[in-house]
């Protein structure tokens, strides 16, 4: 543990007295990243501190390990992790095109993949190639990119590494994983020396280099760790440790195919972006991130711990729950329209399904027409019309209402129903269901009873 700390100590010192270095220079060479629609600060701030943060880690890395285990593990890591750094700084100098970027990246998981540090087996069941690289590959393209897209208020991308790194390195001391251990906590101290110049009001930003870099390291611990598992739910530590950032990617993606946009366009509609237009302030909103992280690094441990046994699943389950929660408090509109109209045909089908056994009970068309009406005001139709030979025989219409659609269906040769309703109204399989549930229990077309057919034939009879 002393060796541990002393590597983290190091990582600390460096970054921190190497980020105002760092800073001066691109100052000097104009490396800035400047003010924006999409941005919170109001002056260039230099952006390439992922240049501090790769030389911490490294060094203290490097000079730390005694073990040739330890060693073995973290030259599975620095080659990939350094082609995605060059990446990143590239992309902080020139700007690359996202296809570029990717193609970066996916070299440098396909590094890592080759050096022996994959996802390998899930729950003790080896995985064959075909199947094991792609989803090494984009599990490192995800976390990678999840902390590129959350950096966008001063300490919040840092913050989070911070976070997800040191629930990484409890989980690993819990489980004794020196592996994971010995390559996480160099990282926590080279963020936590960064993030001292990182914190609003902010004079370095990570950059690309940074971001990327944090991003992939994560997604290679996540990965250190599942070598290391045996069971299915404590492999969604990784998961749960960085929830923060992979919702936030998760939601991008699904909004912006949702909205027919680019997934690689950027917008103004990231989780930090929608509290400050809830109301809070920058700092506010990365405290409240903060929090958040740490609740789901909390769940992360539980999950993993054996003490949990056989509550892992219903920790998950919890931790679903709140999430979802807490999305729905971000009020994005492209969510709202589906799970509105998802929770209303449910409550329509329900509905509908309640008439059946209503009407089935009506023994005459008064009770039957009655119950028709009751379930048709729950569902928002505007009128009823029962037609027959003569013309309207009965009718229902709750309101003055104006109807914009209207469905008919022949109830028997003389008789039919005729519904009409407004825009939005139910939902056609809901129609299609009522209609044949009324015709279906029509008076008309029931069955009359066995005494009641004798009877008419006796009288018939000569």
């Amino acid at each position: 543990m002393g060796e541990l700390l002393w590597m983290a100590g190091k990582a600390f010192l460096i970054a921190l007295l190497l980020s105002p270095i760092i800073r001066d220079i691109s100052r000097s060479f104009n490396i800035v990243d400047r003010p924006g629609l999409r941005k919170v600060h109001a002056y260039p701030i230099p952006r390439v501190g992922g240049i501090a943060i790769a030389s911490a880690y490294t060094i203290a890395l490097i000079s730390g390990t005694q073990g040739p285990f330890d060693a073995q593990t973290a030259w599975k890591l620095i080659p990939g992790a350094a082609v995605v750094f060059f990446t990143g700084i590239l992309d902080d100098f020139f700007s690359l095109k996202p296809l570029v970027k990717l193609g970066g990246l996916v070299i440098a998981a396909s590094i890592v993949f080759w050096s022996g540090l994959h996802i390998g087996d899930l729950a003790e069941h080896s995985l064959p190639m075909w199947l094991d690289y792609p989803l090494t590959v984009f599990w490192l393209l995800l976390t990678a990119n999840a902390l590129n897209l959350i950096d966008g208020l001063d300490g919040l991308c840092a913050g989070m590494g911070l976070v997800s790194t040191l629930a990484m390195f409890t989980a690993a001391e819990l489980h004794h994983n020196l592996p994971l251990a010995y390559a996480t906590l160099p990282l926590a101290g080279a963020l936590l020396g960064f993030l001292c110049h990182n914190l609003s009001p902010a004079t370095v930003f990570l950059g690309d280099s940074g971001a990327l870099l944090v991003g992939f390291l994560l997604g290679c611990y996540g990965m250190i760790w599942t070598q290391k598992t045996s069971t299915i739910l404590s492999m969604l530590v990784p998961l749960l440790a960085l929830a923060i950032p992979l919702l936030d990617v998760s939601l991008s993606v699904v909004r912006r195919f949702l909205r027919r946009q680019p997934i690689f366009a950027a917008d103004r509609e990231h989780i930090h972006h929608r509290l400050l237009d809830r109301g809070l302030s920058p700092r506010k909103a990365v405290g409240v991130l903060y929090l958040v992280a740490a609740a789901g690094a909390v769940f992360a441990l539980l999950a993993s711990s054996p003490v949990a046994g056989k509550y892992q699943g219903f920790i998950v389950l919890l931790f679903c729950l709140v999430a979802a929660l807490g999305v729905r408090q971000l009020r994005y509109r492209e969510f709202g329209i589906p799970s509105r109209l998802f929770f209303r045909g449910m409550r329509q089908k329900l509905t509908v399904e309640r008439l059946a056994p209503l009407l089935e009970r009506a023994v005459t068309e008064e009770s039957w027409w009655d119950g028709l009406a009751e379930v048709a005001g729950m569902l928002g139709l505007a009128s009823l019309r029962l037609n027959g030979t003569d013309g309207v025989r009965r009718q229902w219409r709750p309101s003055d209402q104006l109807p914009a659609w209207s469905f008919q269906v022949a109830l028997t040769e003389r008789e039919s129903l005729q519904m009409e309703g407004p825009l939005p109204g139910a939902a056609s399989f809901d129609l299609i269901r009522f209609a044949e549930i009324a015709k279906g229990t029509f008076p008309g077309n029931r069955p009359q009873p066995t005494a009641e057919r004798a009877g008419k034939v006796a009288s018939v009879t000569p």
